[in-house]
């Protein structure tokens, strides 16, 4: 006797079809799964052996071999449970077989039968749509995370009892619906003002300019200036999200197991702000089963690293070819996987270890050696990656208790999102480039040719400050960026010599 049934699961984020056999033989009772599965597979036969008897009905007591095809390809996860009980079943006698052909099933079992939810449910539903699967059985908290598809049946059941009797067609499972549109449209407010932030119109100014063309940005200055107030108020200026975007997003989301609670769709800009104690593996992925990073999860949102200089070494160079690539790929014995990361960096540090290093006041104690050793924590090639570096002095106490609020977080958002659509225009049918941060040499030459008066300028603030190649092409992205601000179509000299003003760590002097 034996049972074919649909499945898919996820290598990285990206999925990729299962076909689950079960065959049952006569010989002593045994049950074995093969196909490279993993840990949390080859427990899930206790689970299903539970589920059954606990649900009644009947392990089969024959020879139980259940393949996972392909089996060349490692499979990890309690998402099989489902589809290898309802094989079980099937094979047996237990439970109908007419719309196995048409149906994929994803889902963990608990001991009593009921369906719990697993991770990855999006990818899954999409690469099932595209086999050509009409219809998906999940549990119900993951229902709205796989209906934001689109294009395939999404049942959600409540236990492996609802499951048979919706393939006997005896209680059939109404399928899930979820507007995607609506879900981006009641985004909610965060609650977090620009104008909350008393003074540092400078460092305002900087993040609007980072947020209008995607530009990373670090924010130097003493204890309490305000830099971690500044950079929470970053996703609250950036554009929304677009659906594309999104399902990009809630992709990443989804495999990492953050959607569980009944989510169905990552409706605002991912901000994620991990400890200086994280790993390398926590900030660009890893681990096993191999799982997305910090930086993964900032995918088309912000990743703010607080106190930078407290960072390992070795964690902060790991970020250097995903700040350039916008991908990150991790290679393992077993396999190697791609996850997205699109993000944009903001980080914060203090000058030297006390904080008070060039405040103007006796209070910082540290000799130069210090300083320039805490300096040297964040290497050249790293900052060279970062294209606005800003100077946050602390706020005086008249700036403090006065009334001058400044533009609200909802003005700069305009402002943003008028600058965004002139680099949508720019950039219509350029793959892979959406803001000017993102832009490539070809796309530089284009786009960001400075005037003569321009280039003479930038020559001597190269030869002068000794600014590298890579540092020169960011403060070009920056000054397009300025004058999209300032609605010109050229970089003006005042636009490039704002641009220049940003690259103060390339001097090191603080």
């Amino acid at each position: 006797m034996l049972a074919h049934v649909h499945t898919a699961a996820v290598l990285g984020i990206d999925p990729f079809p299962v076909r689950v056999d079960v065959h049952l033989a006569s010989g002593l009772p045994s049950f074995t799964v093969v196909g490279l599965a993993q840990g949390a597979v080859r427990e899930g036969r206790e689970r299903v052996t539970a589920a059954l008897k606990n649900t009644g009905f009947e392990l089969p007591q024959r020879r139980i071999t259940v393949n996972l095809s392909p089996a060349d390809v490692p499979k990890d996860g309690a998402a099989f449970d489902l589809p290898i009980a309802v094989g079980l079943l099937v094979a047996g006698g237990q439970a109908a077989s007419g719309a196995l052909a048409s149906t994929a099933f994803l889902g963990e079992l608990g001991l009593d039968g009921s369906l719990r939810p697993v991770a990855g449910v999006l990818p899954v539903a999409a690469r099932c749509r595209e086999s050509g699967i009409e219809s998906i059985v999940v549990p119900r908290e993951n229902a709205a995370e796989a209906a934001v598809v689109g294009g395939i049946r999404v049942l959600a059941a409540a236990d492996l009892r609802a499951v048979v009797d919706h393939l006997a067609d005896s209680r059939p499972i109404a399928s899930t619906i979820v507007d995607v549109a609506g879900l981006l449209r009641r985004e909610g407010e965060s609650g977090l003002d620009l104008r909350d932030v008393k003074g540092q119109a400078a460092a305002k100014r900087a993040l609007e300019i980072a947020a209008a063309g995607s530009h990373n940005l670090l924010l130097i200055g003493p204890p309490g200036a305000g830099k971690t107030m500044i950079a929470r108020r970053l996703p609250g200026i950036l554009p929304p999200l677009t659906v594309e975007e999104a399902l990009e997003a809630t992709r990443v989301h989804s495999v990492a197991g953050h959607l569980r609670g009944g989510g169905a769709l990552v409706t605002e800009r991912p901000f994620r702000a991990p400890h200086h104690t994280v790993s390398d593996a926590g900030l660009i992925g890893g681990g096993a089963p191999l799982r997305p990073g910090e930086i993964s999860l900032a995918h088309h949102g912000v990743l703010f690293l607080d106190e930078l200089a407290e960072y390992r070494r070795n964690v902060l160079e790991v970020l250097r070819q995903p700040l350039e690539e916008g991908v990150v790929r991790l290679s393992r014995a077993r396999a190697a996987v791609r996850y997205p990361a699109r993000f944009l960096l903001v980080a914060a540090m203090n000058p030297c270890p006390c904080g008070y290093y060039g405040d103007g006041s006796d209070r910082c104690l540290c000799d130069p050696g210090l300083v320039q050793r805490y300096q040297g924590r964040v290497s050249g090639p790293l900052l060279d990656r970062i294209d606005i570096h800003l100077h946050v002095p602390a706020v005086p106490f008249d700036r403090l208790h006065g009334d001058e609020d400044g533009a609200s977080s909802e003005e700069v958002r305009q402002r943003v999102a008028d600058a965004r659509a002139v680099q949508e225009a720019r950039f219509a049918g350029v793959s892979g480039v959406f803001a000017n941060g993102h832009m490539r040499p070809a796309d530089l030459r284009r786009w960001c040719r400075p005037s003569p008066r321009v280039a003479t300028m930038l020559q001597r603030a190269v030869d002068r400050t000794g600014l590298s190649a890579r540092a020169y092409h960011r403060i070009l992205k920056v000054a397009r960026t300025i004058a999209d601000l300032a609605r010109s179509e050229d970089i003006r000299l005042e636009h490039a010599a704002e641009a220049v003003h940003y690259r103060s760590l390339d001097r090191r002097v603080m």
